[in-house]
């Protein structure tokens, strides 16, 4: 099976379970990124009777519109029941590196503001120790080179994402070689330095689910 393929179960998946809990006053939360698109593309085949999603990017809103469902802000709603996103790398406690698409502010509100986190993903993001995927840093501009050198003295070699501003309007710097032994306390020590806006490792609000496409089918990862 190939990983578009694999990409696409997951989504199917993260579907079916989503299907059961939905009503009038559900809220989705919707995330960004290439598995994600292929979740929207089955929201905008099904007549859905929701109260509405939350998205984590103007790319996702964009691509939703296609659909039925009303795109309500964060700020509209008490909660999001569900928050479908997928992940760069996951380990086997359901915590995650997310970030590459530019997302990953907006994603971890939408995470942390969630009920039930799934996180859809193929075997190929899986890694028993954090850190094959650089951690994205989104960093306010007049603080990247200070905030570079702060994760250099943590052992990190930080890139600037050249060519790119997020929704927010911020910079981003993808940090190489972090260690990653204990997700959580990296995920602390990096938003403390000032100048941070957030950062990308997924530890101290982690997926509830995991949906792993492998060539064998899903598997479902949970408590």
């Amino acid at each position: 099976m190939d990983k578009e393929e694999k990409k696409k179960q997951s989504a199917e998946k993260a579907y079916e379970i989503v299907k059961k809990g939905l009503n009038r006053d559900t809220v989705l939360g919707i995330g960004t990124g290439s598995t994600t698109n292929y979740f929207i593309e089955i929201l905008n085949q099904e007549k859905l009777d929701l109260k509405g999603a939350v998205c984590s990017s103007n790319a996702s809103e964009k691509y939703l519109k296609k659909s039925n469902i009303e795109i309500l802000s964060l700020n509209d709603v008490h909660k999001i029941d569900f928050y479908v996103d997928g992940a760069d790398e996951f380990n086997s406690r359901k915590e995650l590196i997310k970030g590459g698409g530019g997302a990953l502010t907006r994603e971890k509100i939408l995470a942390h503001s969630s009920e039930t986190f799934i996180c859809i993903v193929d075997d190929s993001k899986y890694s028993d120790l954090l850190g094959n995927f650089p951690v994205p840093i989104e960093v306010i501009d007049l603080a990247r080179s200070a905030i570079s050198r702060e994760v250099m003295k943590m052992g990190g070699r930080p890139v600037y994402r050249n060519n790119f501003v997020t929704d927010n309007g911020h910079q981003i710097i993808d940090v190489h070689n972090l260690d990653l032994n204990v997700p959580y306390e990296t995920e602390l020590t990096i938003n403390k330095i000032p100048g941070v806006v957030e950062n990308g490792i997924f530890s101290s609000r982690k997926a509830d689910i995991i949906l792993l496409a492998t060539d064998s089918g899903i598997e479902e990862i949970k408590d």
